[in-house]
């Protein structure tokens, strides 16, 4: 979810498309060929292959934790949201999968702790990996799929696209860079420790980890399609587990489940990886040292359906002292929606979240977990062999395409609607926008201001307003382009495959009934293909990958133009756009995949040189670095949230990739040496900073322990590093303070 709020602050019901076969679009689809390309010929057979489970595979994983303060957090496009600490770190897990027997077949598949994929971001990494040397020249546009776990709690400000850098006041070099390099040193990592293996597949239900955040939304798809699904959200997570040949121990899993990263509200300004940063840190280190598990094992707990998803399981409540529940339809308050916001388990304002993310993060962990832990009774090995990825790029604006009924219909330039403004509960808008048409007949909002405000931006031309339908266009994103291109027109196309399982990597956030249409229709194809011979396809779908195309909803969804459908960028027909395209080129998957290669498109606009930034650098640090201003207590027990505060400097000196600005250590048994125990990736320490004094350049920093109920007893303190930046010549300078010591009993 991006709000549309802060941004505005500083500026038919149509007939059911059911999930369509690959016959189906043989008969039907029409799309214009590409030069060079193979056209899809359904009397062809495309597995031929023997069956063989024997895989190339790595995991690889790499700090990308950028800026911790002084810069908007991304995802609630929140200009108050301004980061001030550091409460996890966050990581680029990177998964490759290759064919033994054919170098070129492979594909990786990146699961960053962000807010999503990015075109900027992409862009980067594929520069990077490519200048890491000819062995990595099997890396490349086709194969590396780079996708976000939806975090809305990491520091922001690293966006191709215009819009979502607005209210973080521009494109910042350093949060950008700490993505891409963490990035591409996870491929590294990962290249590196290529080894055969097998894989193997299972499913496990989490029954109370999230909700529909908009079920009277969900309630437009036909009702027997919904009869279908016990539940308006997926309840169960797919896990893909990646196992060494030669010792038979396990190198990591590959997690999927839909819920939104927004169990840390829009209030938070402490950087965390949210509730899969939780589940993904827990794993790890949970099993580490397991005679099963190999070294540098890495969990992915990747997204998935997750458009109209939510973390916040107790619903959505007024907070204007009614303590009544937000109206069903379009979760208002007292007639507007600012405060009204749901609430994740174990709520308590006063934490911004913090407890239901930990929460809901310790459910994905633990269902993860109980299914890894009785692996062979519960799962399927991933057969065939076969190893192929494809991706191109596809213009939507005005894309044309027949639907297997015979309707030809388009895909529009894209927009947003009203009720993008409007928020969600996980985080409402403001003003007079609500979730919805917002007001008259006409889908124009009751307010006349807004329809000038949009207007003078970009008045949408007839056509465009034609093809958006039901939608009352805010704002003309894909057809505005000063100073330079705010959203894209110009989408991801690409689906992975290893063995039965496809891997559609959405460019957006697939509600939960369009990720139901999308991938059944992928299961369909390649079943009426017989691409998997005996095995059924499987199926996942991880995003938002790649770029970041806002929503997909479903097209009746689209029709009450709650946030997800008003935020669904290319119309009515988005999805079976996306439907038509990665079902079409599906053949390029097989074993017997066309010579030529899939052509790549066209290139959207890559504005890493026109980004524009208003964001202040680091100009001076005075003070005694390191000295402590409120020493930690002398003793402390289990439960105890016990502090330190030191005399500081700025983090954005030095980011402390692959190290930490906080640790507690630990004293040996004898009195002696101190032992790092906990740093600033572990949750329950807390670094905090505070500019006391922006004229002489002071602040503070201070480290808070949640002591957990399980510490050993002994002898503790706190330890900080950071870097000061002299006045007047810049020269960096690193730096430590120590808490006297803590026995902890």
């Amino acid at each position: 979810m991006v709000s549309g709020v802060s941004l505005l602050m500083v500026l038919y019901q149509i007939g059911s498309t059911f999930a369509i076969s690959f016959s189906d679009f043989a008969r039907y689809v029409h799309i214009q060929q590409k030069d060079g390309e193979v056209p899809f010929d359904p009397t062809h057979k495309w597995d031929t292959r023997a069956a063989g489970q024997q895989y190339l595979l790595g995991v690889g994983k790499a700090d990308i934790t950028g800026p911790v303060v002084e810069l908007e957090l991304m995802g609630y496009a929140n200009s108050s949201q301004i980061g001030t600490g550091l409460r996890q770190r966050l990581y680029s897990r990177s998964f490759i999968i290759g064919d033994p027997t054919n170098p070129a077949d492979r594909f990786v598949y990146m699961v960053l702790d962000t807010q999503s994929g990015d075109t900027a971001i992409r862009n980067g990494i594929l520069e990077g990996v490519a200048a890491l040397g000819s062995d990595y020249a099997v890396y490349g546009q086709p194969n590396i799929a780079v996708t976000g776990t939806h975090n809305h709690n990491g520091p922001g400000a690293w966006l191709n696209y215009l819009l979502p850098t607005i209210t973080s006041l521009g494109f910042d070099k350093q949060s950008y860079q700490a993505i891409v390099d963490g990035g591409v040193l996870s491929i590294k990592r990962a290249h590196e420790s290529l080894t055969t293996g097998t894989l193997s597949y299972g499913t496990v239900d989490i029954e109370d980890a999230n909700i529909n955040r908009s079920p009277y939304a969900y309630l437009a798809n036909p009702a027997d399609e919904r009869a279908n699904y016990k539940s308006d959200v997926d309840k169960f997570m797919s896990v893909l587990k990646f196992t060494r040949a030669s010792d038979n121990k396990d190198l990591g899993i590959l997690t999927w489940f839909p819920v939104h990263g927004t169990s840390m509200y829009g209030n938070n300004t402490i950087v965390a990886g949210d509730n899969k940063g939780i589940a993904a840190d827990m794993f790890e280190k949970a099993v580490k040292g397991l005679s099963t598990v190999a070294d540098g094992f890495v969990a992915g707990f990747s997204q998935s359906n997750v458009g109209d998803t939510s973390p916040n399981t107790l619903g959505a409540w007024c907070e204007d002292g009614t303590n009544v529940q937000c109206t069903f339809d379009f979760s208002l308050c007292s007639g507007v929606a600012e405060n009204c916001h749901g609430r994740g388990p174990n709520f308590t304002i006063t934490d911004r979240g913090a407890t239901s993310a930990y929460t809901i993060g310790t459910k994905q962990y633990d269902a993860a977990r109980s299914l890894y832990d009785n692996w062979q009774s519960q799962t399927t090995p991933i057969n065939g062999g076969v190893v192929k990825a494809f991706h191109t790029f596809q213009n939507m604006s005005f894309y044309q395409f027949t639907l297997p009924n015979g309707t030809h219909v388009q895909a529009c330039p894209a927009a947003l609607g009203y009720g993008f403004a409007g928020g969600t509960s996980d985080w409402p808008g403001s003003f007079d926008f609500k979730q919805g048409n917002n007001g008259s007949s006409d889908g124009t909002h009751s307010n006349p201001l807004w329809a000038v405000v949009s207007t003078a931006l970009r008045s949408p031309t007839p056509e465009q307003k034609e093809c958006q339908g039901i939608k009352p266009i805010l704002l003309d994103v894909g057809e505005m382009d000063f100073p330079y291109a705010w959203a894209p027109d110009i989408a991801d196309i690409q689906v992975l495959r290893v063995g039965q399982l496809f891997m559609i990597i959405s460019p957006g956030e697939a509600t939960t009934m369009s990720g139901r249409r999308w991938k059944t229709a992928i299961a369909d194809a390649a079943k009426g293909a017989e691409m998997t011979g005996s095995d059924e396809p499987l199926v996942v779908l991880g995003g938002p990958a790649n770029s970041y195309t806002h929503y997909i909803a479903t097209p009746e969804e689209y029709g009450i133009q709650r946030y997800e459908g008003a935020s669904t960028l290319y119309g009515p027909y988005t999805l079976p756009a996306y439907m038509n395209l990665t079902t079409y080129y599906l053949p390029y998957l097989s074993s017997n995949a066309p010579a030529t290669p899939l052509a790549p498109g066209p290139s959207p606009p890559d504005n890493r040189a026109k980004a524009l930034s208003f964001i202040s650098p680091v100009v001076w640090d005075t003070g005694s670095f390191g000295q402590v201003v409120t020493d930690a207590p002398k003793t402390a027990t289990a439960g105890q949230l016990i502090s330190a505060t030191f005399q500081g400097a700025n983090p954005r000196n030095n980011l402390r990739l692959e190290g930490s600005y906080a640790y507690i250590q630990q004293q040996d048994s004898s009195g002696g040496a101190w032992h790092n125990y906990k740093d600033d990736s572990d949750w329950e320490l807390v670094f905090n900073w505070v500019r006391t004094n922006t004229v002489t350049g002071t602040s503070t920093a201070t480290l808070d322990w949640h002591i957990p109920a399980n510490v050993p007893a002994g002898t503790y303190r706190f330890a900080y590093f950071g870097t000061s930046k002299t006045p007047v010549i810049g020269t960096l300078k690193e730096f430590s303070g120590f808490s006297g010591s803590i026995v902890v009993q």
